[in-house]
């Protein structure tokens, strides 16, 4: 599985922003979980959001509820994270992440990075205040 995360830019404090993560190679499954993760100058990773892909359950972080809405489209093999209402905490690099497509873990671990076998590459995110 190859992801490509992309949207990320410079948005001033209380504006919005799309990050997208486009998946290709092996298709996802039932068991499929895509998460986003941040992880902002030295500091540790950090879980943002997820969704399954069959039957499309979330999980956010306490940071982000209310603010962000993680949805996919799966006609597309697409995740977006929609972030509103920005702050200059959520300044990071985003990553989106799978399992893949086989062993969906349990709702209370998609926190977890080690739940995640399948990695892109970042999309950088700076908000201004």
């Amino acid at each position: 599985v190859q992801l490509q995360a992309s949207g990320g830019g410079l948005v001033q404090a209380g504006g919005s922003l799309r990050l997208s993560c486009a998946a290709s190679g092996r298709t996802f499954s039932r068991h499929t979980v895509v998460g986003w993760f941040r992880q902002a100058a030295e500091k540790e990773r950090e879980f943002v959001a997820a969704v399954a892909w069959s039957g499309g359950f979330t999980s956010y972080a306490d940071s982000v509820k209310g603010r962000f809405t993680i949805s996919r489209d799966n006609a597309k093999n697409t995740v977006y994270l929609q972030m509103t209402d920005v702050k200059p905490e959520d300044t990071a690099v985003y990553h989106c992440a799978t399992n893949g497509a086989w062993s969906r873990p349990v709702l209370s671990s998609w926190s977890l990075p080690t739940q995640y076998k399948y990695w892109g590459q970042g999309t950088l995110v700076t908000v201004s205040s």
